[in-house]
This record gives structure tokens, C-alpha cells and sequence, in this order.
């Protein structure tokens, strides 16, 4: 069977793909079964848009899951350099055990910005380690006076802002407030010297963009004055091209820290088999200088000793996993305090009353396993949230969390250590197997809440039980989410299989594709949505992704809610930056497909991709990129003369051209973009009549007259189309 258009033709008050979709309730859908599932038990449930899916996903999954990603870059709470302050390490060096409540903003003017003492920045220098891209960011923000530096957390960015600075020899160095927003920034900058603001909170609702960095520029030309910002990898940088940030070499690190500390014997404690075996652990992976710091300050206090040198070797990941062995294992902690701490770990740098919130329904599930006998008793008051904090070994802090209506002010709850949640989470479930019936219980009931954040969460930590143990993770957990009759297990089971990938799980890439032609209806619908979620977060993914989709699509016996969902997760991929022009040509490709489906789900996915005025979005790439790449350009005229001509398409088609036709109508580039490409879709005179006819009848998306860049573009086609 052909996959059906994204509308059908024959509706004509049907929603347009480029309408949002209202909040609520989501578009039903009812997906044939296949042989063996009763007419009773056919699904009847709400869907959500592939799109918003996505956002969901990147929204509330745990930070350290998404940096490991290739597009991503970063993880989704900030930080760089922590602890290394005045020329000393700050901070726990294992699991923690300490509360700081930070209130930020002061009452009367919430843009204060606060000089750097001198002595803190001549300690960091004598210490600090200049890496790879020191040089060229120094001689580009002498030259530009504002730098924008990116780079994946926990890189040193913010350490390596404040040396720039130094070295440039300015009179004093000042730290703009977190709170500062894009818009707000000019303002600040009155005074010579330097400025620092230290992970700019970057959203598709605020982002930073080149004019932002312009009026900066010539506020500091003004002053005397410049500017570095540092930022987590980003997609919501436009028309700004940051200096990417790469942490210097985590020995070079460790020896600046160790000879300032004990220059006399130096070379004999970096040549000890624990500094060895700590340096060949962090030669591959991702380079930290603050846990190189930490760790150099271990190393300054030893002693010879066995006892110091079991701290050497002891120290970092096998540090965690023991504590958290013993904290788990230990008969003298009350069954309550182990439930708060393995919520914890998957609610890590989450709002903490989450986690105390559902810790409490992870503790009913263990007692019913461990004393089925006694009902379960809470206490409705009971320790504060510091000494809850304080027992587990976490944190805590104001920080700002995204919602939908905006961001607000939440006690956040984390462990000092990134990798502290995922050592938990694993020894839970390979250590202590008694604990998987209440384990498994909790993510479900978790899988079924109505927060976002809770259901995504739950997904996450489904992931790192796959990383641990696969088989059982897929039997107990993401194998009943996939076959459930109702939308939102699937989802769930999805962003699991989604997030199980990034972090290297065994044979989920194989598992997918083999799901992908199973045939139980709910799988092949599970496989392909995170297909569509994984591509954008794994660009070198994105090719055999669209191979096992369109692979999906031969088949030809999807039910009309299969179909659907095979487009959006096949539109998704064209939401790859590095690869978009990449997917175009497969799509190109696809059009020649001796099996209708396969060519009509490349027609659909990319009118689907078409139809979006978000951030980002394929009409934004164009405009920016894709229309200097002379295959692409090609390619996307090829697709869009095609779905423009294909009688099953066409509406859809032209509703994505009204789409582009608005975002022209307040981007030059999309104007642009627009002049060059719309020639280029006529070759007969029906093409050229039927693209007239659209712009003749275009109208403002409130229902006013026809926009001015409509006309514009009647005249290019056809200079007499557009006199009255």
C-alpha cells in the first residue's frame, strides 16, 4: 500500500501541516493491527507530533546522555571548569555530601556585574594550560573584541575565558551575571576592561544572534572594552561562528597543578603506576581539567604510604561505583534512604521534588517485595531537603528549569560527579537482581505520568540499564513498552532504545533495524520513531537510518497510523545540520524507487520537512547554507518540482511553499533563497501558472493582504502576473 499524503487532497478545511497542533487534546489515531489483536483490542489513543516528541526528548533527558552525542556536543546543564578557584580545587572529590542554596539576582537591579579579584586570576594563571586553541582565540578576540566560545561540558571554557582576558593585559576583568539575556548584553559593557559572562542560557525562544554581537562590539569599541562568552555546543547560534574550545591534554593539566604544588619531586609522582593508569584511562575519552586538578591535588598530599596510594588508585570511576556498592549494600541504611538515592540517580540535576516525590513510591514498591505483610509507612513530614541531600551523598542549588510556560526558579538535586547516576543505576540492577520486580514496577508507573520530564526520565534510565545488561533491560522493560497497544509506552520505549544508542549499548542499532520488518505492528512503530529521534543526535547514523525506513516502506502493508509515523520519523532526519544535503540526495535517490511507497514516503517526508517555520528548520538551512551547495540546491529544486507535479502532493506542496513564502517575508536570506530557487521549479508553462496562481492567492497568516514578498516574487516568475 502507497503511504498516504500527509493531508488528504479531497479535505479542504483540513488543518495544513505548517498549523501547529493544539495543545490538547493531540490528533487520534487508530492503528490497524495485525492478524491476532481483536477488533476490541484495537488501539484508540492520542498521538503526538513526531516534532514535539523530539523537543520532549531534548528537553528533559539527562545532560551527560545527550553530550555524548555527535550534534549535540554538550550536555544540557552547564558548567566547565568547577572547583578550580584562587589556585586551589574546591569541592568533593567522590559523591559529595554538602547543600548550597544560590540565590541569584539582587532586588534592586538584576544586571550587576562584579570585578574578578586580581589574585584569583594570577592563581588560575599559574596553573592554567593554554591547549590547542589558545593561541588563534586570543588573536581573534584582540582583532574582534567579543569571542563566543563553545564546547562540550566540563571542557574548562569558562577557566579559559577569564585567562583570555588576562593575557590580553586589561585593567580589571568583570563577570557579567548569569541572568544576563542576548538583548541585555550592550548595556553592561560601559566600562575599559574585560568581561566575562560564563554559560549563557541559549534556548529556540532566545537565542544569540549576530546583531546581538554587533551592538556589543560597538559598545566595547566605545569603552575600550571585550567580551568572551562561553556556551555549551548549540544549535541556537544564529549567524554567530564561535571558537570551538578544546581542553589542553589531561597530563599537561595534571603536571601544571603537581609542580606548583611539589616542583621538587615532580617527575617521581607522575611516574607512579596510579598516575599512569589515571592518564591512559583519560587518553581516549573526553578531557576534564577540573578532575585532572582534583586529582593532582590527591596527588600533591602523597605520602608514600600504602593508604595514599590506595587513594591514587582508588580515585574517579572505581571511587564511585565502590561507594556506590557500599551505600546500596549497607544493612544500617533505612530501605527509604536507598529509594531516595536510586531516585536520585534518575532524576539526577532534576527538580528535587521529583525526586522525593517518586523516591516514595520507589519505597512502597520495596517494602510490598520485602515485607508484603506491613503496609508501607511515609512519613507526610520527615527530614529536611539538605540532610536528605547530605545522607545521599548530592547536592543542591537554585537553578532555573525550562517548562512550557517559560523557565522557573526549582531546588534542583545532583551529584557532584556526572557519572555518579549512571554507576548507581547499574549496580541496582546487576548487584542487587531482588531489587528489578520494584525496579521495574516504579519506570513503569514512572512511564505513565503525566510530566514530560518523569515519562523522558524514566526512558533515560531504562537506557542505562540496557548499557548494563541488555537482554534483561529489553525483557522486563522496553520490550512491553514497545508492544503496547497505547502511544505513549511506545514513545517511551523509543526515546529508551534513542538514548541506549548514544551511550553505546551493545546491538541496539541491529536490534532496531531487525524491528523495523518485525511483525508485530507496535515494534515496527517503535523501531522506526527512534530511527527518527536518533538521527539528529547521531549524524553518521542518519544514512542507514533512511535505508532501514525506506526499507520499512517497500513492504507495503503499513496500517494509515504506521504510514504517518514512518513519515514524520523520516522527515526528522532532515533536521540533521551536518547532513542534510546528505539526506536531499538519498532523498533524490529514493524518487527513482521501482516501488511506489518508497517514493511516496520521500515526497511526504520532505514536504513534511518543508512545511516547518521553526528554528532551524529545513527553510532557515537553506537559506544560511544549503543554497551555496550547488549538489543541494539541485537536489532540492529535483524534490520540489516533483512533489510540486505529483498530482497526490501537490496540496501538501503548496502549503510548504506558503510556508517558505512567510519566513521570506521577514528573513532577506529566505527572500533570497526564494529569488533563485522558484525559477528554477519551472520547466513547463503549467508550472509556472500553478506557482503565480499560489502567490497571486496568498494571503498574510492572519488573513491579510497578500505580502509584499509575494509580489516580489510574481514579478520574477512573470512581470505581467503582477499588475492588477
Amino acid at each position: 500500500m502507497t503511504a498516504p499524503p500527509l493531508q488528504e487532497p479531497s479535505a479542504d478545511s483540513a488543518p495544513r501541516p505548517s498549523e501547529p497542533p493544539a495543545p490538547s487534546p493531540p490528533t487520534s489515531t487508530s492503528p490497524s493491527p495485525p492478524p491476532g489483536i481483536t477488533g476490541s483490542e484495537e488501539p484508540q489513543e492520542l498521538t503526538q507530533e513526531a516534532r514535539a516528541a523530539q523537543r520532549e526528548l531534548f528537553t528533559h533527558a539527562p545532560g551527560f546522555i545527550l553530550g555524548s552525542a555527535a550534534s549535540f556536543g554538550g550536555s544540557l546543564v552547564g558548567g566547565s571548569q568547577h572547583g578550580v578557584s584562587g589556585g586551589h580545587v574546591t569541592g568533593d572529590v567522590f559523591l559529595g555530601g554538602k547543600t548550597e542554596v544560590h540565590h541569584h539576582g539582587p532586588a534592586t537591579d538584576p544586571y550587576v556585574s562584579g570585578q574578578i579579584p586580581g589574585e584569583r586570576l594570577a592563581a588560575l594563571a599559574a596553573v592554567f594550560v593554554e591547549g590547542p586553541v589558545f593561541a588563534g582565540a586570543l588573536e581573534r578576540l584582540r582583532r574582534e573584541r567579543v569571542l563566543v566560545l563553545s564546547g562540550a561540558h566540563a571542557g574548562g571554557r569558562y577557566a579559559a575565558a577569564r585567562m583570555l582576558l588576562h593575557r590580553l593585559g586589561v585593567p580589571a576583568v568583570h563577570a557579567l551575571p548569569a541572568e544576563t539575556t542576548p538583548a541585555a548584553l550592550p548595556g553592561l559593557l560601559g566600562q575599559p576592561g574585560g568581561y566575562v559572562l560564563r554559560d549563557l542560557p541559549l534556548t529556540r525562544n532566545r537565542p544569540l544572534r549576530d546583531t546581538h554581537l554587533y551592538a556589543a562590539r560597538d559598545r566595547l569599541e566605545q569603552a575600550d572594552g571585550y567580551l568572551v562568552v562561553t556556551v555549551e555546543n548549540s544549535p541556537f547560534l544564529l549567524g554567530v561562528t564561535p571558537t570551538r574550545w578544546e581542553p589542553p591534554e589531561t597530563a599537561d593539566v595534571l603536571r601544571a597543578h603537581v609542580v606548583r604544588r611539589r616542583a621538587d619531586d615532580a617527575d617521581r609522582l607522575l611516574d607512579l603506576t596510579p598516575v599512569r593508569e589515571f592518564l591512559a584511562r583519560h587518553a581516549q575519552g573526553p578531557r576534564h581539567p577540573a578532575e585532572a586538578a582534583e586529582f593532582a591535588e590527591a596527588l600533591a598530599a602523597y605520602d608514600g604510604s600504602d593508604r595514599a596510594e590506595a587513594r591514587l588508585t582508588d580515585f574517579g570511576q572505581a571511587a564511585v561505583e565502590k561507594q556506590c556498592r557500599d551505600r546500596l549494600g549497607d544493612t544500617g541504611t533505612d530501605l527509604r534512604d536507598k529509594a531516595f538515592l536510586i531516585a536520585l540517580a534518575v532524576f539526577d540535576r532534576a527538580p528535587y521534588v521529583l525526586a522525593a516525590e517518586l523516591a516514595d513510591r520507589l519505597f512502597v514498591h520495596f517494602q510490598r517485595l520485602q515485607q508484603p505483610e506491613e503496609p508501607p509507612e511515609i512519613p507526610v513530614f520527615g527530614l529536611s531537603a539538605e540532610t536528605r541531600l547530605e545522607r545521599a551523598g548530592a547536592e543542591g542549588e537554585m537553578r532555573d528549569e525550562a517548562t512550557e510556560w517559560g523557565v522557573v526558579p526549582q531546588f534542583t538535586a545532583f551529584f557532584p560527579r556526572e557519572d555518579a547516576p549512571r554507576a548507581l543505576l547499574a549496580e541496582v540492577w546487576t548487584g542487587h537482581p531482588s531489587a528489578r520486580p520494584a525496579l521495574v514496577a516504579w519506570l513503569k508507573d514512572l512511564a505513565r505520568d503525566a510530566r514530560p520530564v518523569v515519562r523522558t526520565r524514566a526512558a533515560a534510565a531504562a537506557a542505562l540499564l540496557a548499557r548494563a545488561d541488555l537482554p534483561s533491560a529489553i525483557a522486563l522493560l522496553i520490550g512491553d513498552w514497545a508492544v503496547s497497544p497505547s502511544f505513549g509506552p511506545r514513545v517511551t520505549a523509543a526515546n529508551a532504545l534513542t538514548l541506549a544508542q548514544l551511550l553505546d549499548a551493545p546491538v541496539v542499532l541491529r536490534l532496531l533495524t531487525q524491528w523495523c520488518t518485525d511483525t508485530h505492528w507496535a515494534r515496527r512503530w517503535t523501531a522506526i520513531r527512534a530511527f527518527g529521534l536518533l538521527a539528529p543526535l547521531r549524524p553518521d547514523l542518519a544514512a542507514p537510518a533512511l535505508a532501514a525506513l525506506a526499507g520499512r516502506a517497500r513492504a507495503d502493508n503499513s496500517s494509515p497510523a504506521e504510514s504517518a509515523n514512518l513519515i514524520e520519523s523520516t522527515a526528522l532526519l532532515l533536521s540533521v545540520g551536518a547532513r542534510r544535503g546528505e539526506m536531499l540526495s538519498e532523498l533524490v535517490r529514493l524518487l527513482h524507487h521501482d516501488t511506489p511507497a518508497v517514493r511516496a514516503l520521500a515526497l511526504n517526508a520532505f514536504v513534511r520537512a518543508c512545511d516547518n517555520a521553526e528554528e532551524s528548520a529545513l527553510v532557515e538551512w537553506y537559506a544560511d547554507t544549503g543554497m551555496y551547495e550547488a549538489a543541494t540546491a539541485r537536489d532540492l529544486a529535483t524534490l520540489w518540482r516533483t512533489a510540486l507535479g505529483d498530482r497526490a502532493h501537490t496540496r501538501q506542496a503548496l502549503s510548504a511553499l506558503r510556508t517558505w513564502v512567510r519566513v521570506a517575508q521577514h528573513r532577506a536570506d529566505t527572500a533570497r533563497a526564494l529569488e533563485l530557487l522558484l525559477p528554477a521549479l519551472v520547466v513547463t508553462a503549467a508550472d509556472r501558472d500553478r506557482l503565480c496562481h499560489e502567490l497571486r492567492t496568498l494571503r498574510a497568516e492572519d488573513g491579510g493582504p497578500r505580502p509584499p514578498v509575494a509580489d516580489h516574487l510574481l514579478a520574477l516568475l512573470r512581470p505581467a502576473a503582477a499588475t492588477p
